[in-house]
């Protein structure tokens, strides 16, 4: 399978952003679609890529961007979303309409690779709808699986130097005295962002992957409290961290999904029922050994990259 051409959709995030970096090294043609192009103007630098502005919920627009191209990688996903039985409507927009669509459009267009993106824990009959609403895409994506080479993968919560996972928990710590955490020994086995680009750069056209699932995590397990503790210790603002029993933590997360952008949700509590840890080793065939995030995370989150050089300086300044 020769591929020169790839839609990846979701590509404006962290995962996204190194996957891009990636293919446009290889010299891979890469179409991204954005809702808001102004926001991603890395990607826009990059010489093989081309972000453009389009709303992939749209069937019709969805089906343009589709159309002509080598392979398509879906990376969309959300964390929250309202409620309801399985799922609430925007987790069936995005993890389960939109695989769906993605899917029916490559059949359509006769795109012959599709790299999917969902969650470890995905299940039907998972305790939150962000796992429940994922098995859904895996299985809407895996139904075509006989007219295109379907590749899905279940990372664990990935770092890098921009997520919003290690160093909110830091942000939390330069301004707070203390940190009420409900969830507390809920596992994790965090990835590095990088780790799972070069995955999927090495499956993209390993006939080995096609019709596989594979779960990817790094080579160390925490509690969530370890890794909060350890993004206080890293940035020099260690704090006293509180575990919060069942009852508060669901108070807390009820309390915080008024808020216009919730840190915290419901959902995402009932999500760390399932710990977030991969059955056994990466597969051999991904051709990634996940690198620990003691010998990242302190690169970025110490203050020692530019943009944490500048937040403490402006936390300095009062601003």
């Amino acid at each position: 399978m020769q591929l020169r051409s790839v839609l990846l959709i979701g590509g404006s995030g962290l995962i996204g952003s190194a996957i891009a970096r990636k293919l446009s090294a290889a010299g891979l043609r890469v179409t991204i679609p954005t809702r808001r192009r102004e926001r991603v103007k890395h990607l826009i630098m990059l010489p093989t890529v081309d972000v453009v502005q389009a709303k992939v919920t749209d069937a019709a627009v969805l089906a343009a961007l589709v159309r002509g191209q080598d392979a398509v990688i879906n990376l969309a996903g959300i964390l929250q979303g309202g409620r309801g039985t399985p799922y609430g409507p925007a987790f069936r927009q995005v993890h389960v309409d939109l695989p769906a669509n993605i899917a029916a459009a490559c059949v359509a267009a006769g795109v012959k690779r599709l790299l999917h993106f969902s969650a470890l824990g995905a299940a039907a009959d998972a305790p939150s709808m962000y796992l429940r609403s994922k098995a859904a895409g895996e299985a809407a994506v895996l139904a075509v699986k006989e007219q295109v080479a379907v590749t899905v993968f279940r990372p664990s919560i990935v770092f890098g130097p921009q997520d919003r996972f290690l160093n909110f928990f830091a942000l939390l710590q330069r301004r707070f005295p203390f940190i009420a955490l409900g969830r507390a020994q809920a596992k994790m086995q965090p990835v590095y962002v990088e780790d799972v680009a070069q995955a999927v750069l090495n499956a993209l056209d390993h006939p080995a992957t096609f019709g596989a699932t594979y779960e990817i995590a790094g080579p160390r397990v925490y509690t969530l409290k370890e890794l909060m503790q350890y993004a206080g210790a890293v940035s020099g603002h260690p704090r006293l961290v509180i575990e919060l029993p069942d009852s508060l933590a669901y108070l807390q997360a009820g309390l915080m999904e008024w808020l216009p952008n919730p840190p915290l949700s419901r959902d995402n509590l009932d999500t760390m029922r399932v710990d977030n840890v991969m059955a056994g080793a990466v597969a051999p065939e991904l051709g990634v050994h996940p690198v620990a995030m003691e010998a990242v995370v302190p690169g970025y989150l110490a203050g020692t990259s530019p943009r944490e050089r500048y937040m403490k300086l402006r936390d300095h300044a009062g601003r």
